[in-house]
C-alpha cells in the first residue's frame, strides 16, 4: 500500500464501525473515507485536479501507449485528453469520467493495483460507454503467487441521499451479472496489458486459467472485490475553512451513517448474486464542496490539452 495525496478519515471493516446489528456480522465489507486539505481558507482544488491529471494516463491510455510516452509527460496528457468521451449531458451523470480517473488513482495508490484494463481507453475505442465495470484491476498478493480481481464502480453525485444510494446498489448488482463478468474476464485475458504488467509467467498463466470462459464464475467469486467510489458534493465541506478535528469528526459521522444506509440497501438485494458472501465490497467516499466547480475546472483543462499541438 503506497502513499496517497489525501487524508484518511476511516479505513476499517464496516462490522467494526457500525452499531447496526445486521451489519456487524457482515465481514465482507469495508469503508474508506478520504478528505482533501484546505489552504488560505479554501478547499484545495488544485491538489484534487492535479491528482486527476497525475493518474489520467492510467485509465485513458493503453499500457503500450504509456510506455511509448514514458518520457513525454505533456504528450501523454494530450493523448489521454483526446480519449476522454465528454459525452455527459445530464446533471446526474456529469463528471463520471472524473470519478473513473479518481478511482484508478485510489486503486493504484491505496490498494497497489495493476490497471490491466484502462477502461476509458477501451470504452472510447469500442464505442461502448455504458456496459461493464468502470474500472478493472488485478492486485497481486504480497508473495507474488496469487491475485484478486477488482471490478469498480465510480460515481460523482451532487448529493448522497438515499435515492442516489439505491441507484448505486442497482449498478453494482448489474455489474456482477455472470454474463458481464465473463465478458470482462475475456477482455482481461485478450488485451496485451496483462502480459506487460504481470511479470511472473506462472502467475499470468494462473490468472488466464482462472478467467477462462470454460471456468465457472462461482469458483472466481472468492477472488472478486468491488470498490465502490462515490465522489459527492458536501455542505459540510463547502462551509469548512480548515482541516480541523471538528471537520474530520463531522465527515466521519456522515460517512459512517451513509455507509450503513448503503450497505443495508445492498444486503437487502443480495439474493440477486449467487455466493454474495464470498465477494468483498469496499465503499469509498470522498466529499467536494461544489461538484459543478470541480467539473468545470476539469473540463477546462481537458479542452486545453485537446487543443494542444
Amino acid at each position: 500500500m503506497t502513499s496517497i495525496a489525501f487524508e484518511t478519515v476511516i479505513d476499517d471493516s464496516l462490522s467494526r464501525i457500525t452499531d447496526v446489528a445486521q451489519l456487524k456480522v457482515m465481514l465482507n465489507k469495508r469503508v474508506l473515507s478520504l478528505v482533501n486539505d484546505f489552504e488560505d481558507g479554501k478547499w484545495l482544488s488544485s491538489r484534487f485536479q492535479s491528482y486527476l491529471w497525475d493518474n489520467i494516463a492510467q485509465t485513458a491510455l493503453s499500457e503500450r501507449e504509456r510506455l511509448a510516452l514514458a518520457d513525454q509527460s505533456h504528450s501523454a496528457l494530450v493523448a489521454a485528453a483526446r480519449n476522454l468521451r465528454l459525452t455527459d449531458k445530464d446533471e446526474v451523470g456529469q463528471g463520471s469520467e472524473i470519478a473513473e480517473v479518481f478511482l484508478y488513482g485510489i486503486m493504484k495508490n491505496h490498494f497497489g493495483a495493476l490497471p490491466v484494463v484502462p477502461k476509458i481507453f477501451y470504452k472510447q475505442n469500442v464505442q461502448d460507454n455504458a456496459k461493464g465495470a468502470d474500472s478493472v484491476h488485478i492486485v497481486i498478493s504480497e508473495d507474488g503467487q496469487d491475485f484478486t480481481l477488482w471490478f469498480g464502480e465510480a460515481k460523482f453525485y451532487n448529493s448522497i441521499v438515499d435515492a442516489r444510494l439505491d441507484a448505486v446498489v442497482n449498478s453494482v448488482y448489474a455489474s456482477l451479472d455472470t454474463g458481464k463478468l465473463k465478458k470482462e474476464n475475456a477482455i482481461i485475458t485478450n488485451v496485451s496489458d496483462l502480459d506487460r504488467l504481470v511479470l511472473s509467467g506462472s502467475l499470468r498463466t494462473k490468472i488466464k486459467a482462472a478467467l477462462s470462459s470454460q471456468v465457472s464464475i462461482d469458483h472466481l467469486k472468492p477472488k472478486i472485490h468491488v470498490p465502490i467510489l462515490i465522489l459527492h458534493q458536501c455542505a459540510e465541506t463547502a462551509k469548512c475553512v480548515q482541516l480541523s478535528n471538528e471537520y474530520r469528526n463531522a465527515i466521519s459521522a456522515q460517512h459512517r451513517e451513509r455507509a450503513e444506509a448503503y450497505f443495508s440497501r445492498q444486503v437487502s438485494g443480495s439474493s440477486r448474486v449467487h455466493r454474495y458472501g464470498d465477494i468483498q465490497f469496499h465503499l469509498i467516499l470522498f466529499p467536494v464542496p461544489d461538484k459543478k466547480a470541480v467539473v468545470e475546472t476539469f473540463l477546462g483543462a481537458v479542452s486545453y490539452f485537446k487543443g494542444a499541438a
